[in-house]
């Protein structure tokens, strides 16, 4: 529990209720906070432990770099919603220099798919064009809203653009930093969308809190795909659904060496195979050709049915 003396505490100070607006519209490192409020990162790391103590906020290190988000929705919501009633502080240079944060992270992105463009183009020509794969994720996933969404080695944050507007909640999973920098710049203004830097075989997921898991073009990477669907299956919900869209079986050996496939493509005996040691049932598998490498996509399911359903019925 926290006191509320401490978070009334930590709101007493203008700099404060600055960093906590700005949070509102996106996470920002250290340093990046200290270049929109003009101060220096020892002194905005001051304030940002004053918040967090609060719970309002929250510390996340990703490589070198640490972030900065929003606390628990049930500590910042009562006082956000106080703060566009009452009005807060409002600084014109901290909306300028905000936006310029939001230019340099998409000017890193854009250098660096420049920079691996032709990495990309040669593993996209060997398969169906990823328009289709993202289609066909859709219609396997059926119509309607995906609950609280998990995207397994989120990577740019694809699935999120994809999914996030379906979802309640959306959280990107990813072992890199600068992929989880480059989500962010692709993601901004998807509001229920998350990121957070975690291994796939330890997600910071609750045991059942997930109602859909993703894994999309990440289990070829994987040196244990049974233990990494074990994990995501571990974080379904009843009646839970995780998508997998991977390679089926192939023998290009070079991908091991060149794009450091661990995996050459999986057979469904291997997929189905996991999923029962998961715990969860082959619900539907599709196949997707068109090149010299075929996509398939895997859906299993939790047994069980979802809370939301019951109360449906």
């Amino acid at each position: 529990m926290v006191d509320p003396l401490d978070i009334f505490g930590a709101l007493g100070d203008a700099t404060r209720l600055r960093i906590l607006a700005l949070l509102r519209q996106m996470e920002l490192s250290v340093g990046e906070l200290a270049q929109v409020l003009g101060q220096s990162q020892p002194r905005v790391s001051r304030h940002v432990k004053i918040l967090c103590d609060a719970g309002l906020a929250e510390r996340r290190k990703e490589g070198s770099w640490v972030f900065v988000v929003l606390g628990r929705a049930e500590i910042v919501a009562p006082i956000a919603a106080a703060l566009d009633t009452w009005g807060q502080p409002d600084s014109g240079t901290d909306a300028a220099r905000l936006a310029a944060v939001r230019a340099d992270r998409a000017a890193a992105a854009a250098s660096w798919f420049e920079s691996h463009a032709r990495e990309w183009d040669a593993i996209r020509s060997l398969h169906v064009a990823e328009e289709q794969v993202e289609a066909a994720m859709q219609v396997a996933l059926g119509e309607g809203d995906v609950g609280t969404l998990v995207d397994i080695g989120t990577g740019t944050g694809r699935m999120l653009e994809l999914f996030a507007g379906r979802a309640h909640h959306a959280l990107g999973i990813d072992r890199s930093s600068e992929m989880l920098r480059l989500a962010r710049a692709k993601l901004e203004g998807v509001m229920n969308a998350e990121l957070r830097q975690a291994d796939l075989y330890a997600l910071p997921v609750d045991d059942e809190a997930a109602d859909v898991a993703i894994l999309h073009h990440v289990l070829h990477f994987a040196q244990q795909p049974g233990a990494a669907i074990a994990e995501a299956a571990r974080a379904l919900g009843p009646g839970g659904r995780l998508l997998i869209a991977d390679f089926a079986s192939h023998d290009r050996e070079e991908l091991r060496t060149r794009d450091a496939h661990v995996r050459l493509g999986f057979s469904d005996a291997q997929i189905e195979g996991w999923f029962e040691t998961a715990g969860l049932t082959p619900a539907r598998t599709d196949v997707l050709d068109g090149g010299e490498l075929t996509v398939k996509l895997w859906l299993g399911q939790k047994p069980g049915v979802h809370l939301r359903e019951v109360k449906a019925a």
